[in-house]
C-alpha cells in the first residue's frame, strides 16, 4: 500500500478528474495560489497545503470522494471552518481536503421531542439564532461560536462557557451520520439517543475525524432559563479570583458559567469593546447563574457575599438584557481583540483541578518570563479548564521555537498537577508527543487497535491525535519548514 504521505502528482492526476465527475470542475481546487488558503487552521505553527480541496455538499458525494481516495490510496480530510487550535485540520501529508461548510442545512427541527438534524457545516450560533423565540436552543457554545461548526465541535469534542452547568458537545449529541474510512455510511443513535449496544455516538465525538467523517448530527435542545443574574467580580489578585471560584462551587452553586479573564485580556477586550472594565484589576471572573427567578436571586447573593469575603474590590451586576449580551460579547469575542497585542497567538488549552487554578497561574507566569513570552489568560474556571494565550511574531523562528517550548511546560504542569493536555480543542498534531505521558503504553495500544478497526489503512485523518500516528507527519512538517519542530 502506497503510505498516506508519499502519494505522487501521477495519482493526483489520475484522481482530480474523477472529483471532478462527483462534484463538477467548479468545486474542485488544485491550483497552488488556491491552495494556500487551506494550509493551516487556528493553529497557525504548522503549515502544510493539502493537493486537492473538494466542496461535497451531500453524503453520497462524501461518500463517493472516500471511495476514490481509497482506490488511488490517498490520504483526506475533512475540514469545517478552519478554527481548530490544535491543528486538527492540517493535511499533514498533503492528499484531500473535503471542506464540509457547504453542508450546512438544517433538515429538521422538533421542538415538541427536543432535537434537531443538522449538517456539520452549520455554524454553530445560526442554529441558536434559527431557534430563537422557540423558548430552547443548543447549550454548547464555543467562544468560536460565531464561526465554527457543529461538525468540527463534534470532532473536538467542544465545551464553551455555558457546559460548566450543561455539558459539552458529547452530552448534546443524540445521533451521527458517518462516512466510514472505507466509504461506507453508517448511523449510530437517534432523536431517542443511543440504542441498545456500544455507545458509538460517544466513541465518535471527540476523535478528531480519525474515524470517519460526520455528515450529519441529530443534537439535543434545552429549555431556555426563565431567569438570569449575570455578575462581575474585580479582584485585585488571580489568587484571590481563583479561591473565589473554589468557594463557589463547594457552596454547592453551579454556575451556567465562571469565567475568568486576567488583566492582559482585560486590557484588549477594553480597548476593543469599551465597556468600562478596569485596567487596574488584576483578574475579572465573569459569573452567571440560571433557573427559576426564585433560584438565581439566592444564588446571586450567596456568590456577591464570597466574592467580597474573598477580597473583591465590587461586584457589579448586569441591569439589563442589552448589559448582560455585551458583557458576553466582550468574553466571546476576547480572542479577536488579542489582535490589538500581537501579530500573532498560540491558545493553549489544558485543565487542572479547581483548586489548582492558584498553582498554574502562577507556573504560566514563572513560564512567561523564562522565555520572554507575553502570555494572557482567559478561561473556563469553573471547570479547571485554561487557555493562556501566548502572544508572538510567527515570522520570527526564535519566538516559534520558544513559543512550542513554553506550551509544552505549562500542559506537562497541567499533567503534574492531576489533570489534561487537553479540554476542548483537542490533539491534532499539537499535542502528539505529550500523550505518552497523559497515558500509558496500554492505554495508547487500546486507542489504536480501535482506530485501525474503523480507520485501517489509516486515510482517513493521518497523523492526528495517537503518537503511532504522529511520527510520519512530522517528519513531513520539518521537511517543509526546517526547524518549525526542531524545539519538540
Amino acid at each position: 500500500m502506497t503510505s498516506p504521505i508519499s502519494q505522487t502528482s501521477d495519482q493526483i492526476n489520475k484522481l482530480v478528474p474523477e472529483l471532478h465527475s462527483i462534484v463538477g470542475k467548479e468545486n474542485v481546487l488544485d491550483q497552488e495560489e488556491e491552495l494556500l488558503v487551506y494550509e493551516c487552521d487556528g493553529f497557525v505553527v504548522e503549515k502544510n497545503k493539502p493537493d486537492v480541496v473538494v466542496f461535497p455538499v451531500t453524503t453520497e458525494q462524501v461518500s463517493n470522494i472516500v471511495k476514490i481516495c481509497n482506490k488511488y490510496e490517498i490520504p483526506f480530510i475533512a475540514r469545517g471552518a478552519g478554527t481548530s487550535l490544535s491543528g486538527g485540520s492540517l493535511p499533514v501529508g498533503g492528499g484531500v481536503m473535503l471542506v464540509l461548510t457547504r453542508m450546512k442545512n438544517i433538515h429538521e427541527i422538533n421542538i415538541r421531542d427536543r432535537y434537531a438534524i443538522v449538517e456539520p457545516g452549520l455554524v454553530n450560533v445560526h442554529l441558536t439564532r434559527k431557534l430563537k423565540n422557540t423558548g430552547f436552543h443548543y447549550a454548547p457554545d464555543p467562544s468560536s461560536q460565531g464561526a465554527c461548526t457543529l461538525g468540527g465541535n463534534a470532532g473536538t469534542n467542544a465545551g464553551g462557557p455555558h457546559t460548566l452547568k450543561y455539558g459539552v458537545t458529547v452530552n448534546h449529541v443524540l445521533g451521527l451520520e458517518i462516512v466510514l474510512p472505507d466509504g461506507r455510511v453508517i448511523e449510530t443513535g437517534g432523536p431517542n439517543g443511543n440504542l441498545p449496544g456500544y455507545d458509538l455516538t460517544g466513541l465518535f465525538v471527540g476523535s478528531e475525524g480519525t474515524l470517519g467523517i460526520c455528515t450529519r448530527l441529530t443534537v439535543r435542545l434545552t429549555p431556555n432559563p426563565v431567569a438570569y443574574r449575570t455578575m462581575l467580580g474585580i479582584f485585585e489578585s488571580v489568587e484571590d479570583a481563583t479561591q473565589a471560584i473554589s468557594e463557589i462551587i463547594a457552596a454547592g452553586i453551579i454556575p451556567a458559567a465562571l469565567e475568568m479573564m486576567d488583566q492582559g485580556i482585560i486590557e484588549a477586550v477594553e480597548d476593543a469593546f469599551h465597556f468600562g472594565f478596569p485596567l487596574d484589576a488584576e483578574a475579572i471572573l465573569l459569573i452567571e447563574v440560571d433557573g427559576q427567578e426564585i433560584g438565581v436571586e439566592i444564588e446571586e447573593k450567596k456568590i456577591i457575599q464570597i466574592c467580597n469575603r474573598q477580597g473583591a474590590r465590587e461586584v457589579r451586576k448586569a441591569e439589563s438584557e442589552t448589559e448582560r449580551q455585551l458583557i458576553w460579547k466582550c468574553r466571546k469575542q476576547a480572542f479577536g481583540a488579542i489582535g490589538r497585542l500581537s501579530p500573532s497567538y498560540c491558545t493553549q488549552d489544558g485543565v487542572v483541578p479547581r483548586t489548582r487554578l492558584p498553582e498554574i497561574q502562577k507556573f504560566i507566569k514563572a513560564t512567561s518570563e523564562k522565555f520572554g513570552i507575553r502570555i494572557v489568560n482567559v478561561f473556563h474556571a469553573g471547570d479547571g479548564n485554561i487557555h493562556p494565550i501566548l502572544l508572538f511574531d510567527e515570522r520570527d523562528e526564535e519566538q516559534v521555537k520558544n513559543v512550542l517550548l513554553a506550551s509544552e511546560d505549562i500542559l506537562r504542569e497541567c499533567i503534574r498537577l492531576g489533570g489534561s493536555v487537553t479540554g476542548e480543542h483537542g490533539i491534532g498534531v499539537e499535542k502528539i508527543n505529550l500523550m505518552g505521558e497523559l497515558f500509558t503504553k496500554e492505554d495508547l495500544e487500546i486507542m489504536e487497535t480501535v482506530r485501525l478497526t474503523f480507520n485501517p489503512k489509516s486515510l482517513c485523518s493521518p497523523c492526528k491525535m495517537l503518537p503511532t500516528a504522529g511520527a510520519c507527519g512530522m517528519e513531513q512538517i520539518e521537511k517543509k519548514s526546517p526547524g518549525r519542530r526542531a524545539a519538540l
